[in-house]
């Protein structure tokens, strides 16, 4: 037996010639009759579809000897093809390993089909504030890192945390001292200076606020998984979907096996599939604390005017908002729980009462479509990145609890440093699944 070791969402990208090479199940956001709807992911529990082939989709399926021999073809095995599981496949490609990534549905099928494309560097923790801003340098320059067809770019929109009592005023200020000492360029405001910064926004109940101007945000945030498919490709990397029913070790080798009962060897396993981790691992008689914990989020119109900026958020009132680059309003009630089909309603009155006390400048907009989505929480809000042990070469990559888009570049160059067997940094190592062990554990308390 082994022992363990989605800030806002655009819809999926249509109308790109790019795209068509690459299968994806995205999140559609439709409208029904009644003006609300409810964009949920697509399920993936189900079996998979045939395997795909396409000029970026090598598929192995079939029997060539060199792909079902007891030797090991691929140096390294990814599973699930998430902005993680993307990002780690192209920096071991990058490096020279022979890599295979296993999707059962699609290239951003799950959690990372349904996020927002933020990318922020404030955090409570050393380890989210080091991995933040070791992922915010990367996405500045991403087209010229990963030389793909198309240019994601981040847009610096700011972040801005907003505290209505002392005590938030202080864990602020206490996490900004932090963000600080890691060059992260975030900063305490009163809340005269936060009434100028945002045109709009109410300060009666406001205090004060954190707020950092580097902090964006890419429009089309499925496009930057993406364009890690493409760089991994462009390194040797082979994509297939199909799906792994489970991991065994033969000899010196791990074997994928497939739902469709064939399979694949590699020397080296790495499990990236969000909240289906478990599911995966459990044919080695592992289980990580790992919660699929459902997020909602609401949508308007595009609206021609610009109405807000930066992305606002209130912890204390259980809210978030931002106006995206085509227009349409995000808010969340952060708070919200339920079936989206029954609850909904009171989130909208949730997200209703905080503008009218808060951004009355958004009084008049409406949010017809929920669109929800799911995070994989741990108990400290961090993920893992750990081996397992009694395991030799299998490793998780999981568990970041909403903001593995945020940290995935640095996750990536991480694992791939543990896959060549080299120190890879503080921070990484802080994310061993050990830690559980211990009787305390350093939350993470900026998680939206």
């Amino acid at each position: 037996m082994c022992l363990p070791g989605t800030d806002i969402a655009s819809p999926p990208l249509d109308n790109q010639p790019w795209l068509l090479d690459i299968p994806r199940v995205g999140a559609g956001v439709t409208h029904d009759r009644r003006a609300e709807s409810t964009a949920r992911r697509p399920g993936i529990a189900g079996k998979a579809s045939t395997r795909q082939t396409s000029n970026i989709l090598h598929a192995v399926s079939g029997t060539p000897a060199s792909y079902r021999s007891n030797g090991a073809p691929y140096d390294v095995a990814v599973v699930g093809a998430g902005v993680i599981g993307l990002s780690i496949a192209y920096h071991a490609a990058e490096r020279g390993f022979k890599v295979l990534v296993c999707e059962r549905t699609g290239i951003a099928a799950g959690a990372s089909g349904v996020q927002p494309g933020g990318v922020r560097q404030q955090w409570s923790t050393d380890v989210n504030c080091l991995l933040a801003r070791e992922s915010h340098e990367f996405y500045r320059s991403l087209h010229e890192r990963l030389q793909t067809r198309v240019d994601p770019r981040l847009e610096p929109c700011g972040y801005l945390f907003l505290a209505h009592t002392p005590h938030a005023l202080e864990q602020l200020t206490q996490n900004v001292g932090l963000q600080r000492t890691h060059g992260i360029p975030s900063e305490i405001l009163s809340a005269a200076e936060i009434a100028q910064l945002v045109d709009g926004l109410s300060t009666d109940d406001v205090i004060g606020g954190s707020y950092c101007a580097d902090d964006g945000y890419f429009d089309k945030p499925q496009g930057v998984v993406e364009a890690f498919a493409q760089a991994a490709v462009a390194h040797g990397a082979q994509i297939e979907i199909t799906t792994v029913a489970g991991l065994r070790r033969e000899g010196a080798a791990w074997k994928l096996e497939f739902a469709d009962g064939s399979g694949a060897y590699c020397d080296q396993v790495v499990v990236a599939a969000s909240y289906d981790t478990n599911e995966v691992v459990s044919s080695l008689g592992v289980e990580l604390p790992l919660t699929k914990t459902p997020k909602y989020l609401l949508l308007s119109e595009p609206v021609h005017e610009r109405l807000l900026e930066p992305l606002v958020i209130s912890h204390e009132r259980h809210f978030a908002a931002k106006q995206l680059a085509d227009g349409r309003v995000l808010a969340s009630d952060l708070a919200a729980q339920g079936d989206p089909s029954t609850a909904s309603a009171g989130w909208r009155a949730h997200v209703r009462s905080v503008i009218e006390q808060m951004l009355p400048i958004l009084q008049y907009v409406s949010f017809p479509v929920v669109v929800e989505g799911f995070y994989d929480m741990t108990p400290d809000s961090q993920g893992f990145v750990s081996s397992l042990d009694g395991c030799e070469g299998a490793w998780v990559a999981a568990g970041f609890s909403g903001h593995g888009f945020m940290i995935a570049p640095a996750i990536g160059r991480g694992m791939a440093d543990l896959l060549e067997r080299k120190d890879p940094g503080a921070a990484i190592k802080q994310l061993g699944a050990e830690r559980f062990r211990r009787s305390t554990l350093e939350m993470e308390t900026q998680v939206v």
